[in-house]
């Protein structure tokens, strides 16, 4: 495993009209992956209910990421449809990741590129493949790649099923998703979890 010396930030562009119940949780499952110090989250409307909430578990931006005048050095972004797939051994050579916080459409609309990538012209682009992440499974597998681990050395699945109602299955949905396998499990915040099951979708 490749040392390194300091945590990296991961910051996530939201690109929601809102901040959907759905998102807050999976906001929340993102900073307890890597620690509320090392998450940022950009582009949130001061006036949205729940942008108190977003700042117990996160440090939370209202302008973009691409208008911040931090001037941020070495930064990757991360867009399935650009770039090439992130290795571990150039790492050391980020800072900064930045995810699009996005609700993912099948097919993928690509808003990453439009909306984010071509905004931030300094900034490095790689991908995680071709398919479709959860926002949180994104950053999770960039963590691990962080630490070491190459891409091709985790597993997936591909697709995730929601099964509804109680003793026989009522009724199921399919989130046609990209998820890395933690402990042999899908990665998936168990309140976005309840949330699907009792809204019955996003």
């Amino acid at each position: 495993m490749r040392p390194f010396s300091k945590m990296a930030t991961y910051i996530i562009e939201h690109l929601e009209p809102e901040i959907w119940e759905w998102c807050l949780y999976e906001y929340k499952h993102i900073s307890n992956i890597v620690g509320k110090e090392n998450l940022w989250i950009t582009n949130v409307n001061i006036k949205d209910k729940n942008f108190v909430k977003l700042k117990k578990f996160a440090r939370v931006f209202e302008k973009s990421v691409a208008d911040l005048s931090l001037d941020l050095k070495r930064v990757c972004i991360l867009d399935a449809e650009g770039g090439k797939e992130l290795k571990p051994a150039e790492t050391s050579g980020f800072d900064y990741y930045v995810f699009g916080g996005i609700l993912g459409d099948s097919p993928p609309r690509k808003r990453t590129g439009p909306e984010l990538t071509v905004r931030m012209k300094g900034a490095s682009v790689r991908n995680l493949g071709k398919e479709q992440f959860p926002t949180d499974n994104a950053v999770y597998v960039v963590k691990e790649i962080v630490s070491g681990i190459a891409l091709e050395k985790m597993k997936f699945k591909d697709g995730l099923t929601i099964k509804l109602g109680d003793g026989k299955v009522l009724e199921e949905f399919i989130l046609p998703f990209k998820y890395v396998l933690v402990n042999g499990k899908p990665l998936i915040s168990q309140k976005v979890l309840k949330y699907l099951r009792s809204k019955k979708g996003f």
